[in-house]
């Protein structure tokens, strides 16, 4: 299955799901490409692929992204190929962003979407000026961007609102773990119990 992380820029989605990433088993994390420039604390193919806008493009030519975007003025991608190699036999999370996840939810309709909010817009201001890592007016561009994806939540499937970092995370992995429970994803081990079952019972 594949589960879409959205939410403003600052919400705190990326930490989430490094949370996520390391307490939930058989969970792949989709690097997406980007042209923005790496933070100091970032590493190529581990938080984002980075590439070049012309590379970008040549990419987004040949057909190979499955969502893409400009978002705060740079390029956002999720590679098919990237979908393709992560997900097979195991649930697959994306970080993106909400363009990106309507983009998705439009080609693969069973995909999960959550959106990651932060208790208060004002609490969002204070996130990205503390995160210390844009200029004022990026901070700007960001919290006016905001206002708009916090509109278009409608296409989401589940909410998680990130006040509280342990009970965000515990919220995400629920989501997640209920999703595992359900019949249709567990009938492999369900019809070996049946046939456990009906061992020696005449049936």
């Amino acid at each position: 299955m594949i589960f879409v992380v959205s939410g403003p820029s600052g919400c705190g989605k990326s930490t989430l799901i490094k949370h996520l990433l390391s307490i939930l088993p058989d969970l792949e994390f989709s690097v997406s490409h980007t042209t923005r420039l790496p933070r100091a604390d970032e590493v190529n193919g581990r938080d984002y692929y980075f590439v070049s806008h012309q590379e970008f493009q040549k990419m987004q030519s040949a057909g190979a992204f499955a969502e893409s975007a400009i978002v705060h003025g740079e390029m956002y991608g999720t590679s098919l190929e990237e979908i393709k190699n992560k997900s097979e036999g195991r649930d697959l999370v994306l970080d993106i962003d909400v363009q990106g996840a309507r983009q998705i939810k439009s080609k693969l309709e069973e995909a999960r979407l959550i959106f990651v909010v932060p208790p208060s817009f004002p609490e969002l201001e204070k996130r990205l000026r503390q995160r210390r890592t844009d200029s004022p007016e990026a901070i700007a561009l960001r919290l006016e961007n905001a206002r708009k994806e916090i509109l278009e939540s409608d296409v989401f499937d589940y909410l998680v609102i990130n006040g509280e970092l342990a009970r965000a995370v515990d919220e995400l992995r629920s989501i997640i773990v209920a999703h595992r429970c359900q019949f249709k994803e567990r009938q492999k081990e369900f019809q070996e119990i049946l046939i456990s079952f009906k061992a020696d019972s005449g049936f």
